[in-house]
């Protein structure tokens, strides 16, 4: 039987929230990009049995941020890079807000952090996503003779990163919440 809890968090939880990202964020600055991906990558493969299904769920949004960074198709704008390393930062500590051995609620702040940065970050994760797609289509169906792999590969990633940076400049100063 499923069971469902839904739960609103006001200007101030959203503060609270913030608060905390931003000091995570201030934290990874001290820290490696290689030693973050690889601690949120251990926690994705380790975490994904014996947890609730709601955890599952966003941990596969972490598996699109670390995807997103390591693609060297995509090659990730710095500035972007900079905000998705950061952000994952947050995930590396397993003594957060919650400490992560604590049955059933160890991931709920993580939860939470995970839709926050996820909202953040929708621009450049559903470029991303879009992109890898197009790659994975394009893949199947162009003559290798006709086009390079780098020719059509170059022309949508610089379509989809002007994207996310029109909407990213068009949603800046509107948003009651910004992480980075």
């Amino acid at each position: 039987m499923a069971f469902d809890i839904t739960f609103s968090l006001t200007d101030t939880d959203l503060t609270y929230f913030k608060d905390v990202m931003r000091k995570a964020c201030s934290g990874a600055a001290t820290l490696d990009e290689k030693s973050i991906l690889e601690k949120v990558k251990a926690l994705s493969t380790e975490v994904k049995t014996g947890v609730p299904e709601f955890v599952v769920e966003r941990l596969n949004k972490l598996d699109t941020l670390v995807k997103m960074v390591e693609d060297k198709e995509w090659q990730i704008p710095d500035e972007e890079r900079k905000d998705v390393i950061s952000a994952l930062a947050y995930f590396g500590n397993p003594t957060d807000l919650i400490p992560d051995h604590i049955p059933a609620l160890g991931f709920l702040d993580d939860a939470i952090m995970i839709e926050l940065v996820v909202n953040e970050l929708h621009d450049n994760i559903e470029a991303y996503v879009e992109f890898s797609e197009y790659r994975e289509r394009e893949k199947s169906r162009k003559d290798p003779s006709t086009i390079t792999t780098g020719d059509w590969l170059e022309a949508k990633r610089k379509e989809l990163h002007n994207r996310m940076y029109r909407r990213r400049s068009s949603r800046s100063g509107r948003s009651s919440f910004r992480i980075f």
